[in-house]
Formats: C-alpha cells, structure tokens, sequence
C-alpha cells in the first residue's frame, strides 16, 4: 500500500466520479482505476459500489475513509513540522475570520506582519461563527479570528479585546436623539439582525432575553454593514458593532446603558494538533498586537478609525 494510492482514494470518494478524480489529480481515468482496483485487492474488499463512472462508498470504503484521512493528515503534519524544521519563517497560515475583522483589523494585523516575514502567505476565508469552527474542527484553517469563546473542551482560545455593541435606531426614530437607551426599551421593534448560525445573531438574541423580551426579527442579512443599511433606511432596529458607514445612510449608534452589551474578540486554535511555525508565529504575532505597550499597530489602526480595537 502506497501513500499515493490513499492520496488517490480519499479524491475519489469526495468527487464520487472516477472522471472528475482523475481530472483533479492531472492522471488518466483508466491509470487511477487501476491504483483503485489494486488497493482494493490488497485490502480484500471493494470499497465503491460502481455504475459506470460514477462511484459511491460502501461502508467498507466508509469505514477505510477514516482511517485515511487521519492518515493523511498526520503525513501533512509531518511535512510541515519538518519544513518547519528546515526554515521556521516561510510556510501558509490559514485564518478563519468573522467578516467584521476582515474590513480594518485583520488587514493591519497582515501587512505589519509580512513586512517582519515576507515570505509568510496566508490564504483567509470568512464566514459565520459555526462555519468557522466547524473549518478549524476540520483542519482547514490553523487560527480563527472570532467573537465568543467557544465552549469545546479541544479548542484553545486567547482574549484580544472587547467590542461594544451598539443599538441603531433609524435616523427618524423617537430615540434617535438619546445618548443612551435601555435595551428593553426597544422591545416590540422589528429587529434586522443576522442568520442563524452567525455569532452576532446569538448574541442579540442573549441580551434580548437579559433585557426581558424575544426580538422580532423582521430581516436577517450576512454583514454588518447590510444590516446597518436597513436600519438606516427605516426598516427595523439593530444591534451590531459601530463601523465606518456612507453619510447617505446612517442610523443613530445608540450606548446600551442595560444590560452590558459587549462581545470578547479572540483567537482561536485546536489544542493538540501540530500548529505550524509560521501558524504559532502570527498567533504570537497577534496577542502581543493587544497586549505589549507601545506596539507599532497603534498609530495604523487609529489613522483607519480602528483604535478602538486596542485598549
């Protein structure tokens, strides 16, 4: 049994299609058929049943998949300790972030970072809290950028800052003009808030319920700034972090006197797996941003009406 011939496997049984497999690892249809058909014979069992050139995995091959794909991981995670070995500033971070973080933060944090270790590439994907863990679950990304400490005995997590939480109100409201609001007071509103799945959307729902009430949700959006247009427009009331927004299209950022609206920002990562060099190096990189006095990130995130971020 060959480390290529698992390689092979594990892509046939994701596309499900010996074609689009082969197509994928840039090797002939009837060359990976055969890798296949030799891998079964040494194992004893099929693991596809076949109609034509469409596969699907049998619970043999379901059962083999496991076993590969930890197999495989391990073997990566061995090659990247020892390039790690070989120069510990070079190498892909994957970094998972809410999309709040991609708009100012995130930005600042890379460019300060590559400018130290210009050989470092990052590859980023944003999304939903749940899509986020369920990515750094999975091996996709090594950190995750995100709003809640999430209560999984695997994951490790390190606290950056705290990010107020703002309730807008239209431009028009009745208590546009306030300087602050008691959150109950907005009971009976139609809320614009996020999908499920979406960190931002637990959260208003929790202090909803502090405050004493369930929100109506009259529209559910994806960014932050979507779901400042809407109220901006008059369409309900929101709960969100203050970002930058078009003067044409502005709401009324109202403090939360009642209860405590704030949500803890910080950087996540799975306990016992091998985190590269360079993974562990921006993660360092990172916390020390939000704690070392008279750190270099200061100046660039105020210059971007971010230093809000820094304590």
């Amino acid at each position: 049994m060959e480390w290529q011939q698992l390689h092979y496997f594990r892509e046939v049984a994701e596309q499900q299609h010996f074609t689009s497999a082969a197509n994928r690892l840039s090797l002939s249809q009837p060359a990976l058929s055969r890798s296949i058909a030799r891998l079964e014979d040494e194992l004893g069992v099929p693991l596809f049943d076949r109609a034509g050139r469409s596969v699907r995995l049998n619970r043999y091959g379901r059962a083999f998949l496991s076993h590969v794909e930890r197999a495989l991981s391990e073997i990566d995670e061995g090659r990247r300790e020892l390039e790690d070995m070989v120069g510990p500033a070079r190498g892909t971070v994957a970094i998972g972030f809410i999309h709040i973080m991609g708009t100012q933060l995130l930005p600042v944090l890379l460019r300060r970072f590559r400018r130290e270790h210009p050989a470092v590439d990052f590859k980023l994907s944003s999304g939903a809290t749940m899509t986020l863990l369920e990515q750094l679950m999975s091996g996709e990304t090594d950190l995750c950028l995100l709003a809640t400490h999430p209560d999984r005995p695997d994951l490790h997590w390190t606290h950056l800052f705290e990010e107020e939480i703002f309730a807008v109100v239209p431009p028009d409201h009745p208590l546009a003009n306030r300087e602050s609001v008691r959150l109950e007071e907005l009971a009976g509103e139609p809320f614009i808030t996020f999908k499920e799945g979406w960190g931002l959307r637990q959260l208003a729902e929790d202090l909803c319920r502090q405050a004493g009430f369930a929100p109506r949700v009259a529209f559910e959006g994806e960014e932050v700034a979507t779901v400042h247009g809407l109220v901006a427009a008059g369409l309900g009331v929101a709960l969100i972090p203050r970002t930058p927004a078009p003067r044409e299209a502005r709401g009324a950022w109202l403090p939360v006197s009642e209860p405590r609206c704030k949500r803890a920002i910080g950087v996540a990562w799975i306990g016992g797996r091998y985190l590269s060099a360079v993974a562990t190096l921006f993660r360092d990189f990172t916390v020390d941003s939000f704690e070392e006095p008279g750190r270099r990130l200061s100046a660039s995130l105020a210059a971007m009406g971010a230093a809000r971020y820094l304590p």
